[in-house]
């Protein structure tokens, strides 16, 4: 999706430019959806999502953004980790808005919608109110309330009741962690992958319902190429204004969460059953470090838990291994104390149970972990046998 900073100058803008034009003609007006492809950045990944406003009688051609948020707020990092993201519509220029797909070599594709003079001006004129300073600021929320979902619902909204959109998911529905998964596949981006598998709890598991889809700017698409409204189709026209480069893939594929977790699970077994001097005192050195770090994975887990305002992060299993105090049991594992040896192996136990269980948790996990867990149940177990 599309973030666009100094959105007040936006703001500026769109009451200069549109307003001058709140008299056209309606009959005047050609009114389209945008979808942009996937960018390179992550913010990017998912596309993003425009309405588009052409009049003919005045030569304006905008487009209407919901993707506008000011980074200004030097609390904005703060906020941003809470899930407190204030964003706004604009209106921009369709060549201001083209340049970034131009330069970025991201696809643009246009669907012309096929509605009654009644049903644009409605539109246009809830597109105008929404870009006010009353309207214009709305709560983000990732796959609930985001630039592609507000394009759709203002549409929805203002051109009547009789817009039906036909099924565009398989019968076996995807969650909305399968559908943000196979843009961050396609793209290659592992770390970004399991950095979201990790924080985000099981609330992304839901399966999704044929509108749910709708959140990601390529199925809103491919529902409006479904849509009917009046007993006729929704889109009139649909052409690619701009194609995509092939965009090159990386020299780094190999180095993903899996094999270096797999290598660092190797490595651990290995000394695990070296019995040499130095293998033991480099096993140690290892064993702090390796659940400290897990332990700080919790802490951070539990932080957003409990921290943010909106649900995403809740209920995620992934505290069930990465637990937080293991930052004060990773500088005491060399203590034989028979309640230390218990912790371990209790910890040990969870995580067996949590492997066993790895197809039929409600939470999907991703597949890095699992070297992860090896590493966890190994050394637990052994430290849990220390004489």
């Amino acid at each position: 999706m599309k973030f666009l900073r100094n959105s007040f100058s936006y703001l500026l803008f769109a009451f200069s430019y549109l307003f001058s034009y709140s008299q056209t003609d309606s009959c005047h007006l050609r009114i389209s959806l945008l979808t942009c492809g996937p960018g390179d950045e992550l913010y990017s990944i998912w596309g993003h999502t425009g309405i588009r406003v052409i009049d003919s009688s005045t030569h304006m051609d905008v487009v209407f953004n919901y993707g506008l948020f000011d980074d200004s707020d030097p609390y904005f990092y703060i906020k941003f980790t809470r899930g407190i993201m204030r964003y706004a519509v604009g209106a921009e220029t369709f060549d201001d808005f083209m340049q970034e797909y131009i330069e970025e070599k991201r696809s643009v594709t246009e669907q012309e919608l096929f509605l009654s003079c009644a049903e644009k001006n409605n539109l246009f004129n809830a597109l105008k109110e929404n870009i006010t300073i009353q309207k214009r600021y709305y709560d983000y929320h990732f796959y609930k309330d985001n630039c592609t979902t507000r394009a759709k619902e203002i549409i929805k909204k203002n051109i009547g009741n009789t817009l039906e959109f036909r099924n565009i998911i398989p019968i076996k529905a995807p969650t909305f962690r399968n559908l943000i998964h196979r843009y961050l596949d396609s793209a290659h981006h592992s770390w970004d992958k399991l950095g979201i598998d990790l924080l985000l709890g099981s609330h992304l598991d839901k399966q999704v319902n044929n509108e749910e889809s709708m959140f990601l700017p390529d199925y809103l698409m491919m529902g409006f190429d479904s849509a009917t409204i009046h007993q006729h189709k929704l889109v009139g026209d649909k052409k690619i204004i701009l194609t995509h480069a092939n965009k090159d893939a990386g020299s780094f594929l190999w180095f993903t969460p899996f094999a270096l977790f797999s290598l660092l699970a190797t490595i651990f077994i290995v000394l695990t059953f070296s019995s040499s001097a130095l293998s033991l005192r480099l096993l140690h050195m290892l064993d702090i470090i390796f659940f400290l770090a897990i332990g700080l994975l919790g802490i951070l887990i539990a932080a957003v838990w409990i921290g943010r305002v909106d649900t995403v992060c809740r209920n995620n299993i992934n505290i069930l291994w990465a637990w937080p105090t293991h930052v004060v049991f990773a500088f005491i594992i060399k203590n034989k104390n028979t309640w230390i040896q218990k912790y371990f192996l209790i910890t040990a136990i969870t995580s067996c149970i949590l492997l066993l269980g790895w197809f039929w948790w409600t939470q999907e996990l991703n597949n890095a972990i699992f070297p992860l867990l090896i590493i966890i149940i190994i050394r637990s177990f052994f430290i849990s046998r220390k004489k």
